[in-house]
């Protein structure tokens, strides 16, 4: 390369990639607080390793029953994973937030009412919990008519009508249909007039792994809006995902099964901790 010769200049990728990390113990627990707890999530460690992942949305521990001790103890135990969502239904007041753990596949999620008031709480195991899909079927419209196109647009009508067919052809098992806007020719017109067709709906999900990605439901069913950024925050990929739920969210079968071994020797710190 000589001296007026530069360097490509590569979009900055992400420099880091999220890895397991045991939750750290209560410190100051009382002994005979953390043996119920343990206990009570040995349980349900016994629930889910009993039961195939594929059922294992069939797995809950509803911690409303829980005495107050120990339900604060659970989340200081369990710790904090990759995936959150929040999901806000617009007949309701009543809101969603579902986080999950520190262990793939295990989920704490609970409905706030308009004071921020706990009507559930709950755990959960699973892929993805199924309050997510149902939110989106609730709130898209098969029927969705094509928007008005606005002056400028480029491949907006050729997409809206391929998401159209798509939607409503996707079967549950069919793999993703996915439309890579980043590498496609769309006009801001292009964009605009999408966003405002298909909307940021009632379900909004961030996946922090390698990069974030942000996923929003759309007015249409199975059509989500999934973007990737990467660790900079720079936006490195632009997608439309037909599929009943993007990847990026869900917890893997193979995450799943470390998860049963992870959090089993949780437990035993827990228990010698005690």
């Amino acid at each position: 390369m000589n001296e007026t010769e530069t360097a490509p200049d590569y979009l900055p990728m992400p420099q880091g990639m999220g890895v397991f990390t045991a939750p750290r113990l209560p410190e100051h627990a009382a002994p005979a607080l953390l043996m119920k707890v343990t206990q009570r999530l040995r349980d349900l460690l016994a629930r889910m390793a009993a039961t195939d992942f594929a059922e294992a949305a069939r797995v809950t521990e509803d911690l409303r029953l829980w005495p107050e001790a120990e339900r604060a103890l659970v989340g200081d135990a369990l710790g904090f994973g990759e995936v959150s969502a929040y999901v806000a239904p617009m007949d309701t007041p009543v809101h969603w937030r579902v986080q999950e753990t520190a262990f793939a596949g295990l989920w704490r999620i609970l409905a706030l009412d308009a004071a921020e008031v706990a009507r559930e709480d709950f755990l959960q195991a699973g892929a993805i919990p199924p309050l997510l899909n149902a939110a989106m079927r609730n709130a898209s419209r098969p029927d969705l008519p094509l928007p008005d196109f606005l002056p400028g647009v480029m491949n907006a009508p050729a997409l809206a009508r391929e998401l159209l067919a798509q939607s409503r052809q996707h079967s549950p098992d069919a793999p993703a249909h996915v439309i890579n806007l980043t590498l496609l020719p769309v006009s801001e017109a292009d964009l605009e007039t999408l966003y405002n067709w298909l909307g940021h709906r009632e379900v909004s999900i961030l996946s922090r792994g390698y990069g974030n990605c942000r996923i929003t439901s759309t007015r249409l069913p199975n059509v989500w809006w999934a973007q990737y950024f990467n660790s900079m925050n720079t936006l490195i990929l632009n997608t439309l995902e037909v599929t009943p739920m993007p990847e990026a969210a869900l917890a893997a079968r193979e995450d799943y099964a470390d998860t049963l071994t992870r959090l089993a020797e949780c437990l035993d710190d827990m228990t010698m901790a005690a």
